[in-house]
């Protein structure tokens, strides 16, 4: 090999590929080592070193040089394809390495295909992936549009390929669009403290700022809207919700549940969890649709939060004093107790700390055991209560939406039955007479009966099966005089036997 070919080659690798120029005179080091073993022998004692200088190639056997000859009698093909596997292995290495580096920032790619819901984005060096699960939910990406997004991971795939999977889900997204388009965030003049989000739908973000002069949510804003405007739009539409920060839990959570009004905040610490009494006009405004609101505001905050009224707090206090009071070894002031730290369910009374409890109790250890395995027994037993009791509406709901279906498919088949039964009376009787098996004068005398409104008993309307009045039809027509259907079925007779 020419020692300035391996000197070209690696300058070119490196400037191309961004390859460090060490790693890869060791890979070809290491290549033209493993040729020369296979043609002396794997247990040869071969070293090949290169010339960081001027490319040239030196290798002992045993401590004994070899000479140029001898290295060239080294298998040149074999240590070509280790050389190509080793070059690609670096480039490989350097990609996860430039990527690993740009996990949780913002990249900006041509997207190349759409389908199936995985979108491919094109970086310039390396071709990463926008699963369906990492786009906004409701946006439609198409090919040849530029996207941005942020590095969520970077792993090998297929033996020298790089994997990089996009994200525009992430908290981390919406930080990074903050970042972009207010200046005051990168020169610290404001923070973003926190951050929850249901991509598609809403975000909250908690801002703070080291100078009492400079309003941050002003800031974030900006004039007229423009500058969250600019953000929204990325996120197509994504409503955003920008609130002060605090490090109080007593002030976070109330701006976090903003546009709600809070009454009071009461912080229970032993279980991280936050009471938050509103009146009842705020109540659903405070929980949000579908609970959006409240479940955006405890990932904010970092709390349990659960909203409610001072009247089902007191509603809520005296059934756990209640259940607790019933658990043998617990008494109303212990129960009293667990209340106060905020302890309101079966369900959190099998998760207490046994330390915790022994301390505030004074019970023995044995005790607060048997405690807790009877809360945690109850708790199940609430649970199958509940599981059933939502099976059995989900039942009763289903069944109520069914039966207007089921009412108007019967009630023409109703209608159907009863014409069909009237048609075959009438066939029957007129086959009787027609036979000759009966007088005329019974025959006719039936017929009388029959058709007579005066003589004949009207059925109750709710038992007619199918509804009479509204097919327009009425009980007025006179009923056929007796002479007329003698005479009609006389006839019939005689024409018969002619």
């Amino acid at each position: 090999m020419n020692p300035q070919d391996i000197l070209r080659y690696v300058d070119s690798l490196h400037r191309d590929k961004n390859i460090d120029p060490e790693l890869l005179f060791q890979a070809i080091e290491s290549a033209l080592q493993s040729a020369a073993k296979k043609q002396y022998g794997e247990e040869s004692d071969v070293i090949v070193s290169i010339s960081r200088d001027n490319g040239a190639i030196a290798a002992t056997l045993a401590g004994e040089p070899l000479g140029d000859d001898q290295i060239g009698r080294i298998g040149a093909q074999t240590a070509k394809q280790v050389i190509i596997q080793k070059v690609r292995e670096a480039e490989r290495d350097a990609l996860m390495l430039e990527y690993r580096d740009q996990i949780g920032e913002i990249v900006s790619g041509m997207i190349g295909r759409a389908d199936g819901g995985v979108a491919t984005v094109n970086l310039g060096n390396v071709e990463a992936i926008l699963p369906r699960s990492e786009q906004i939910p409701g946006e439609s990406l198409h090919a040849n549009e530029r996207v941005r997004a942020i590095v969520f991971e970077v792993r090998p795939s297929g033996g020298n390929r790089v994997r990089v999977v996009l994200s525009r889900t992430r908290p981390q997204f919406v930080q990074r669009l903050f970042e972009q388009e207010i200046p005051e965030l990168n020169d610290g003049v404001i923070a973003i403290k926190s951050i929850s989000r249901e991509p598609g739908y809403r975000s909250k973000v908690a801002v703070s700022s080291e100078d009492q002069q400079i309003d941050p949510i002003s800031v974030c804003v900006g004039y007229r809207g423009s500058r969250i405007k600019a953000v929204r739009e990325e996120l197509a539409g994504e409503h955003i919700d920008v609130v002060r920060y605090d490090s109080d839990p007593e002030v976070l959570i109330p701006n976090a549940l903003q546009p709600a009004e809070v009454d009071q905040v009461l912080l229970c610490d032993m279980i991280g969890r936050a009471i938050v009494l509103v009146q009842e006009d705020q109540l659903s405004l405070a929980i949000g649709r579908r609970g959006q609101n409240v479940r955006l505001a405890s990932k904010l905050c970092g709390w349990d939060i659960e909203i409610m009224t001072n009247a089902e707090l007191e509603e809520q206090i005296e059934r756990a004093v209640g259940g607790f009071s019933q658990i043998p070894g617990i008494t109303e002031e212990i129960a009293q107790a667990l209340v106060e730290q905020g302890y309101l369910s079966y369900d959190d009374l099998s998760v207490i700390e046994p330390d915790l409890f022994m301390e505030m109790s004074g019970l023995s250890e044995a005790d607060v055991d048997r405690i807790v395995e009877t809360a945690e027994a109850k708790a199940e037993e609430a649970e199958q209560a509940a599981a059933e009791e939502r099976r059995v509406r989900r039942d009763q709901e289903r069944t109520d939406q069914n039966a207007p279906a089921l009412a108007k498919a019967e009630t023409p088949a109703a209608e159907e039955s009863t014409e069909e039964a009237t048609a075959e009376t009438a066939d029957a009787e007129n086959a009787e007479a027609a036979d000759g098996d009966q007088p005329a004068a019974e025959v006719a005398t039936e017929t009388s009966e029959t058709t007579s409104t005066e003589e004949a008993p009207v059925e109750p309307a709710d038992e007619v099966s199918g509804p009479v009045a509204d097919e327009g039809e009425t009980e007025s027509e006179e009923p056929e005089p007796i002479a007329e259907a003698v005479e009609s079925s006389e006839a019939e007779g005689n024409k018969q036997e002619g």
